[in-house]
């Protein structure tokens, strides 16, 4: 039986390579990635949040398709960016784990240079491609995004940064303490705009330290607030570039810490009395208005019918650090539960996918890269993406389902998808064979409550084993 299940994931992976679906001769669409940062499964208004409403990525959804089971390659920044970026599992080259502050810049930290990524795949095809916002594929110059199919790149290249630096004009700032003055417990508010909170027991991490903002390879000095100045740049990015094909990847770094809302959109969310929650509103807000500006210079160029937009977050909410939401998922970010992993996910493409849909079966990250090849004339994917198209089955010509397979796994932390059953192991950095597996029935508890793997044993060991045979295909961590 495992033999029938790994012959047919091989299969679906040739055919993505060997049949693309063209809906019109020589077209060539524009791709649009909009990448949220830390954003929960359950935070947009279109996935059920009342509170705070966000009409613009919202949009994405009621033009095109809403994805319930969207899937990211793991559940932290890095090995999910690598995923999407190289259309396959990151934990097959060894990019498995996330580097954080200085091992960012560490030799051999970062997206290997034999793997070929979506954007080098369109460049060679004529498309002119830019990446604006997060990097975090290596923060040294045998990784920059020059090297790895951008012809522009306006962001930063380690896992964070500020949206305002010091003094903080202009914006509220919740940072993490160990300790806060005078010995108080829990929440210390200052006058003049800076909040500190010891609720994680740490200091806020040295996002800014080496890490400036560069344009191209020079870094420059950016006084805006960073969502908006990324906007602007997008923005910028389309309409030089709307006479000819283009793939832009705009990585926001919100809502990812530090916590920092922008004044007007404090005043918006006046009414949320929770500070950390006001926050996080304002910053999510922000994001929104900003998706908006950018689908607005589509239409003023005339591009909507001729772009593909996916927006999707790189991983589940840090409920705990940032307030955002996975409900009704378990789990959050860092964890191999639904909740780490199933993240919002978009998908437009008007005049081509029918608006308004909800597709239940699982899709994932990869399938950006597959379905951007498959639907792009002139675009030859490598045969080891992993991913499918996406359009057949959104349109209804393909009713099979795109992944019956997903895999993860992160030192002893380890999870397996197959059809609707789900297996999760939470162990440590690395392999501790006393960390037990369990077993979920996600049809019927997608909120994972009920570890059925006393009850179903046979049915456990054979997502176990599945999840083995696919683990011997793995590499050793290159980090």
């Amino acid at each position: 039986m495992l033999k029938l299940v790994r012959f047919g994931v091989m299969a679906a992976l040739l055919l993505v390579a060997s049949t693309p679906f063209l809906s019109a001769a020589d077209q060539q669409p524009n791709i649009v990635v909009l990448f949220a940062d830390d954003l929960g499964y359950g935070e947009l208004s279109c996935q059920g949040n009342p509170e705070i409403p966000t009409p613009h990525i919202d949009s994405i959804a009621s033009n095109g398709v809403r994805f319930t089971d969207g899937y990211v390659a793991g559940p932290n920044c890095s090995p999910s960016r690598a995923g999407f970026l190289t259309g396959r599992i990151p934990t097959r080259f060894g990019y498995e784990f996330n580097p954080i502050g200085a091992v960012n810049e560490h030799p051999g930290v970062g997206l290997p240079a034999a793997e070929v990524t979506i954007a080098e795949t369109l460049r060679n095809a004529g498309y002119t491609t830019g990446l604006i916002g997060k990097w975090h594929q290596g923060g040294t110059a045998d990784y920059h995004p020059f090297r790895h199919g951008f012809d522009e790149f306006f962001g930063f290249l380690h896992e964070g940064h500020s949206f305002i630096p010091p003094p903080y004009e202009g914006v509220t700032t919740m940072l993490r303490r160990k300790s806060l003055p005078h010995g108080k417990k829990g929440r210390w508010v200052g006058k003049k705009g800076l909040v500190y909170t010891d609720h994680m027991g740490e200091n806020e991490p040295d996002y800014d330290a080496d890490n400036p903002i560069y344009r191209g390879g020079q870094p420059v000095v950016e006084t805006e607030y960073l969502t908006d100045a990324l906007t602007r740049e997008a923005v910028d990015f389309i309409d030089r570039h709307d006479d000819k094909p283009f793939f832009l990847y705009l990585a926001y770094n919100a809502v990812h810490s530090p916590l920092q809302g922008a004044s007007a959109y404090m005043q918006k969310f006046a009414h949320i009395e929770d500070i950390h929650r006001r926050i996080f509103a304002a910053m999510l807000s922000n994001m929104d208005d900003s998706v908006g500006a950018v689908l607005t210079q589509l239409r003023k160029s005339g591009l909507e019918e001729d772009t593909i937009v996916f927006f999707l977050s790189d991983n589940g909410g840090p409920t705990r650090e940032l307030t955002s939401s996975n409900l009704p998922l378990r789990g959050s970010k860092g964890q191999m539960y639904e909740g780490g992993l199933r993240v919002p996910f978009l998908m437009q493409w008007k005049g081509k996918v029918p608006a308004g849909q909800t597709y239940e079966k699982p899709v994932c990250a990869f399938d950006i890269y597959a379905t951007a090849a498959a639907n792009s004339v002139g675009v030859i994917a490598p045969e080891l993406v992993e991913g499918v198209d996406l359009v057949p089955f959104v349109t209804g010509k393909d009713t099979g389902t795109p992944h019956g397979t997903l895999f993860w796994r992160q030192g002893g932390k380890s999870g397996l998808r197959h059809g609707d059953w789900k297996i999760v192991r939470m162990g440590g950095r690395k392999t501790d064979r006393k960390v037990k597996w369990e077993l979920y029935d996600l049809e019927n508890d997608v909120s994972e409550e009920t570890n059925v793997a006393d009850v179903q044993p046979e049915r456990l060991a054979e997502l176990v084993a599945l999840w083995q045979e696919m683990n011997s295909e793995m590499a050793e961590p290159m980090f």
